[in-house]
């Protein structure tokens, strides 16, 4: 009895027990080189400890999924069904978290197929270009709101279509009988700029009349959590 137990714990497809090793410590030497790229492109950003493991383990848990299923279409075709019912609800925070689980996924598949070229050779190429360009972020862009009397809709523009050269965009125009209430966005660099001036823009604005408030909030594609 114990020499069948070991017999079916030994075998596991065409695959020995060294090669199944072999699969899942490659998958976890490349998982933790992974977990270095998302550590270093994401340090002082979005960056989420509990993410970055759950990338090295998906990788593993990735390989030991292709190593069960080997070449056999049945239980693959049994897999891809029990995988289906399950629902991942969990908000993206950063879009290039997307690239490391597909990193991760693919990875995960090389080394269960036993495909170490191709997963070592894509994972260096992968983690350079991310080491160089990870940091690369969008530009924070300025939005300011202003809010005042409706009649002061054409000074209010030509305040500030004049107070930044012509690069703030109206966005939004909110209306109301007695009041208007204006968003303009501009870049950052275009907002810093303009702070050499003499007056800022606030100065100015409100030295129109019947101005209530003005808002100058700074909007950023990345979301925090």
């Amino acid at each position: 009895m114990k020499k069948y137990l070991y017999s079916l714990f030994e075998e596991s497809g065409t695959l020995s027990v060294e090669e199944i090793f072999l699969h899942v410590i490659i998958a976890l030497i490349l998982g933790c080189v992974i977990y270095l790229s998302y550590y270093f492109t994401h340090a002082g950003g979005v960056y989420s400890k509990k993410f970055n493991v759950s990338l090295m383990t998906l990788t593993v848990l990735t390989a030991t999924v292709m190593t069960v299923i080997g070449n056999n279409i049945a239980l693959s075709l049994g897999m891809v069904g029990a995988l289906s019912i399950v629902r991942f609800r969990t908000a993206i925070k950063d879009s290039r978290d997307t690239t490391y689980i597909f990193w991760t996924i693919i990875v995960g598949i090389c080394c269960g197929v036993g495909d170490y070229v191709v997963a070592v050779v894509g994972s260096a190429a992968v983690f350079v270009v991310l080491l160089i360009l990870g940091r690369v972020k969008n530009d924070n862009r300025i939005l300011l709101i202003i809010r005042g009397a409706r009649n002061m809709e054409r000074r209010v523009e030509a305040i500030v279509f004049d107070y930044f050269d012509a690069r703030a965009m109206l966005r939004v125009k909110n209306t109301s009988r007695e009041s208007i209430e204006l968003i303009f966005e501009m870049p950052r660099r275009i907002y810093m700029k303009s702070n050499k001036k003499e007056k800022s823009i606030t100065e100015m604005i409100y030295e129109l009349e019947a101005i209530e408030y003005v808002n100058i909030v700074t909007q950023n594609d990345e979301i925090s959590g």
